[in-house]
């Protein structure tokens, strides 16, 4: 009898060629969509909650639209960077001049701590400097040294009462530090000086955020933003 591998190599062949012009089927999960969809709603219902009620948490914010809005899969829950983008729409939308002045007063505020401690190369991180920290919230900056004993002295000599403490902050590369903080009130804005070492003007803390290193905004950047502020406070004026 005649052999047959000759035909079935053939038949492999063309049904490998046959299978392969076939389109392949998407990977991609069936509800990805939605799960979208939900995210957003997520962020805007947290942005809103959060400016309504005067949450500073992310987090709250956003269990509190998952509470709302009865989302339980949290892979469809936003980040913090998702709410935090709804958050500043949030205000341009519907409190644009309240929160430009509250924004100018922190902004202000900080400007005057940074000089005053300016030796330790402050940097102001947090809400106000993209624009969507309360007045309660107040401003926060990162000092550098590796002794706190003369930042102590230099807020003895300014009369202010103060308090210490500390927080904990995490690094890129995965480690939690706790770091000494001082807290006090200049007119009606609470500051928080957070005390880092000095190693850590290459590698500062994550942003809660983002996720990246906060490097924050120099005195020289926050008299920009000031700048760029002035004239439309003018017209608020009128």
């Amino acid at each position: 009898m005649p052999r047959r591998n000759g035909s079935r190599l053939g038949r492999r062949a063309r049904s490998t060629r046959s299978a392969s012009d076939h389109p392949r089927r998407s990977t991609r999960p069936a509800n990805r969509g939605a799960c979208a969809s939900q995210r957003r709603q997520l962020a805007c219902e947290a942005a809103r909650i959060m400016r309504e009620l005067g949450l500073v948490e992310l987090d709250h914010g956003r269990r509190k639209a998952v509470e709302r809005l009865g989302f339980s899969n949290k892979r469809c829950w936003p980040d913090n960077a998702e709410i935090q983008a709804a958050l500043e729409s949030e205000y341009r939308l519907f409190q644009p001049h309240t929160q430009r002045r509250v924004t100018t007063l922190l902004r202000e505020q900080a400007l005057a701590a940074m000089q005053t401690f300016a030796e330790f190369e402050p940097r102001l991180v947090g809400s106000s400097v993209s624009g969507t920290a309360s007045l309660e919230q107040g401003v926060r900056l990162h000092l550098f040294a590796d002794d706190t004993r003369p930042i102590v002295f230099r807020l003895i000599d300014t009369g202010i009462p103060w308090q210490a403490g500390d927080s904990q902050h995490r690094y890129a590369d995965g480690s939690r530090q706790t770091h000494p903080t001082f807290a006090f009130v200049a007119g009606e804005v609470p500051i928080e000086l957070v005390v880092l070492p000095d190693q850590a003007r290459r590698n500062p803390p994550l942003s809660a955020i983002s996720e990246r290193p906060e490097r924050g905004l120099d005195p020289q950047a926050v008299e920009r933003l000031l700048s760029e502020r002035e004239p439309e406070q003018a017209d608020l004026a009128f």
